[in-house]
């Protein structure tokens, strides 16, 4: 991804995330950025400051990481998200890699797409 190549790993998660909106706009896409999630409870919208990094095209959400590694928690939150959002396409892209190829993780519908 041209993100990654430019700038390379070890920046802060804010970083990645204001050059990857600003790339897939440049490519024509409709991207949001820090879009808040409320958590629905008991049937009432309760605002807890949740924020999704960003929903492409209102189908895909990617959230963001420049973490060492992928950890399970990291995959929950994404899922949650989607739960929450009704979305069912992530992205949970870690750009603290050396080949970003190992730091993309696919889902759809709550589970992990494999190549």
């Amino acid at each position: 991804m041209h993100v990654h190549a430019v700038l390379g790993p070890g920046l802060l998660e804010s970083a990645y995330q204001a050059c990857l909106a600003h790339e897939l706009r440049k490519r024509g896409f409709a991207v949001a950025c820090q879009v808040g999630l409320p958590v629905v409870f008991d049937g009432e919208k309760i605002e807890l400051g949740y924020r999704i990094d960003l929903v492409v095209e209102n189908v895909v959400i990617v959230e963001v990481k420049s973490v060492e590694a992928i950890h399970p928690v990291h995959q929950a939150q994404i899922l949650s998200y989607m739960r929450l959002s009704g979305i069912g396409v992530g992205l949970l892209i870690n750009f603290n890699v050396k080949s970003l190829r190992n730091g993309i993780k696919r889902m759809v519908d709550g589970d992990t797409w494999e190549k």
